[in-house]
Parts: structure tokens; C-alpha cells; sequence
């Protein structure tokens, strides 16, 4: 994605492009290969406010039964015993703070809930790209990343299981954003 645009023009409403967007995560064995996944059912948005980004906002919803890592076994697992969906059935997230590192880099401060359990999580994004599209209006793109405990969350299946997975799981976020309606903050002279 292309495009020139101050951060302050981005300010709006915004909601998730999920066709291009991925939400993944990489888990390690003490020996072997890493894990790789993602979900593939969820939905999101937020506020962006770019002249002040500490007042942007953004919620997430995953379906925890969505979860994908090619495997039918192992997603079966992930899916009822690791993640329970079936009293758990999504996994979500909710900002409590952005702060601008750099002209591009960002750090979303929130809430992360995962079977009941709400622990707070900081996310390193990236703004990558910003496409002006005469259909759509501005869409933007981020990357990011967070380094999670597992076990924080309880997401655990027996102690053989403790032992043999890491409980450290990165999560990867390719994130597509897309402005809606005419939410773009005015200016103290245009009408309303």
C-alpha cells in the first residue's frame, strides 16, 4: 500500500478489512519444528486519532473455534482442550492506551481476555502502508507483534503438555484498516 497523508488526515472511525488481514501466532517445542497458526473468524475496529494518538482506540473479537494451524488433530486439541471453546467461544481484546514511539511505530496497551481471563498486553505495531482508494476512502495497514505466557491465561491442557510446549506463543498481527462513513475529524472552520 501506497500513499502520502499526514497522520492527523487519517483521523475516523475504522473497521477491520478482515479479507486482508491476518491474525497468527508461533509456538515452540523444546525440540522440533515451531508451530505456526492463525484464526480464521473475527472482527474488529477502533478510533484513530491522529492528532493525538494516546485517544485512539481498537477491539478485537476472535472465534476461539476458528483457530487454524493445518493440523486436525492438533487444531482439534487447540480448540477444546487448550482454548475450551466450547464455554469460551472467543478470545477479545480491547485497547486501554496507544503511544507514538516514532513517525510509524506504536505501542497498544490493553486487555487481553482468553478463557475468562483478562491480562494486560502491549502490542509493538508498525504503520506500513496507507492506500487512498476513491471507492473505499483510506485504508492502512500495520504489523505487529506481542509475546504472550500461555499460562497466564491458563491455556494448558495436562502437565505432560506443560512440559513439552513452550509456554511462550508470539502473536503476529498483518492488520488492514479501513475508514468509514465521513469521520474524518473538521477543522474548527468547515460547517458540520
Amino acid at each position: 500500500m501506497t500513499g502520502t497523508a499526514t497522520f492527523g488526515e487519517l483521523t475516523g472511525d475504522y473497521i477491520l478489512v478482515t479479507a486482508d488481514t491476518r491474525i497468527g501466532f508461533v509456538a515452540r517445542h523444546p525440540i522440533g519444528p515451531k508451530v505456526r497458526g492463525q484464526f480464521e473468524e473475527f472482527a474488529g475496529g477502533g478510533h484513530l486519532d491522529g492528532n493525538d494518538p494516546s485517544r485512539s482506540r481498537v477491539k478485537l473479537t476472535i472465534q476461539a473455534g476458528s483457530i487454524q494451524t493445518h493440523n486436525s488433530q492438533r487444531d482439534g486439541l487447540l480448540r477444546g482442550k487448550f482454548l475450551d471453546r466450547d464455554h469460551y467461544p472467543t478470545i477479545a481484546f480491547a485497547s486501554t492506551g496507544v503511544r507514538q514511539v516514532d513517525e510509524t511505530a506504536f505501542e497498544l496497551t490493553g486487555g487481553l481476555t482468553i478463557r475468562g481471563v483478562t491480562k494486560p498486553v502491549t502490542v509493538a505495531f508498525e504503520r506500513t502502508g496507507i492506500q487512498r482508494d476513491p471507492r473505499d476512502g483510506i485504508r492502512i495497514q500495520f504489523t505487529g507483534s506481542a509475546m504472550i505466557n500461555r499460562a497466564d491465561w491458563g491455556v494448558n491442557w495436562n502437565a505432560a503438555t506443560s512440559a513439552s510446549i513452550s509456554k511462550k506463543v508470539a502473536l503476529e498481527f498483518d492488520v488492514v484498516l479501513r475508514r468509514t462513513g465521513l469521520t474524518a475529524q473538521r477543522s474548527p472552520a468547515q460547517p458540520r
